[in-house]
């Protein structure tokens, strides 16, 4: 890591905290720490971090109510150190907005790969009075108005998935279909295999502007809008959404989403775990219930049973 930057570590257990201090230094970080939440809280807004490490438990207020408060002012990156690794446990913890979550113990070579994939993606930016926006300048108001741009051609593979999965859905070695050749190339292939010709693929409003069942996705400002009121969703919840919306039908493997959020745009070969997978499932459950989302009849998310996930039909 080239550029200076700041991390804050909250963490009771003075071992640890020395351990992480010592591997956020050594990785070009300007490191403060805090024993207790309150401190926490307290050293993340004086400092401004661009990088959190929360401990779970600690002696005066837990890391979920830290992560609460954090996030009322703060889109820093928080990453959950913890010995609890019960799947509620991790259910809360990026509930209440955490971006990762690294049960103890854990080795600093992982903790150090986990941040700095988090540094890749986007991160909002602070106004002038300390508030968090988002980094496009696109008022939400003129989604609406914004004239309608070309639609690209879709991605729509009609071949079956092994192992359980849907027709008309395949993916590529890396778990990403490619794109077709153009419109009627996809819908005579999706024709001769019996699929349905209508491709679901999110309609384009403006670049970077997605529209899909009714929700309408900008990754410029990093917002969802749903019957005219703004979604919060984390960053995860986001990033997660916007890849379903850009690949349509194409079904999204759970390694394949994880490399997302790691921002790494191909299999590099990176170690996935079960744990890195079940983290896509909890954000996927904790999206469908801000999106209002119903599992047996989806509107937008699509459960592809041993695979992964794609964007439900357009209704």
């Amino acid at each position: 890591m080239s550029e200076q930057r700041t991390a804050v570590i909250v963490e009771d257990d003075l071992d640890i905290r020395e351990l992480i201090s010592t591997v956020l230094s050594s990785s070009g970080f300007t490191v403060h720490t805090a024993s207790s939440g309150m401190e926490g809280v307290a050293a993340i807004k004086r400092h401004n971090p661009d990088v959190v490490t929360l401990d779970l438990g600690l002696p005066d207020i837990d890391g979920f109510e830290v992560a609460r408060q954090v996030r009322r002012f703060s889109d820093t990156y928080i990453i959950m150190l913890t010995a609890r690794a019960e799947e509620l446990d991790t259910l809360l913890g990026l509930e209440t907005g955490a971006d990762d979550y690294l049960t103890k113990p854990f080795r600093p070579r992982e903790l150090r790969a986990r941040i700095t994939a988090m540094l890749r993606r986007p991160r909002a930016t602070k106004d002038n009075d300390g508030g968090v926006t988002a980094g496009g300048e696109t008022p939400l108001a003129d989604l609406a108005a914004t004239s309608a741009a070309p639609m690209p051609e879709p991605v729509l593979q009609a071949a079956g998935v092994g192992g359980g999965g849907q027709p008309g859905l395949q993916l590529s070695p890396s778990g990403v279909a490619p794109a077709a050749a153009g419109t009627g190339m996809a819908l005579a292939v999706a024709a001769e295999a019996g699929v349905e010709s209508t491709p679901a693929l999110a309609v384009p409003t403006a670049d970077g502007v997605l529209e899909h069942n009714g929700i309408v996705v900008d990754n410029r400002s990093r917002t969802v809008i749903r019957s005219g009121r703004e979604l919060d969703l984390t960053r995860s919840e986001f990033d997660l959404l916007y890849a379903l919306m850009e690949s349509g039908r194409v079904v999204r493997t759970k390694a394949d989403l994880v490399r997302r959020l790691r921002n790494e745009p191909y299999n590099t070969g990176g170690y996935i775990s079960d744990s890195d997978e079940r983290t896509i499932e909890v954000h996927m459950a904790n999206l469908r219930r801000k999106l209002g989302d119903d599992t047996k009849a989806p509107r937008w998310i699509k459960t592809v049973r041993g695979v992964g996930y794609s964007l439900a039909p357009k209704r």
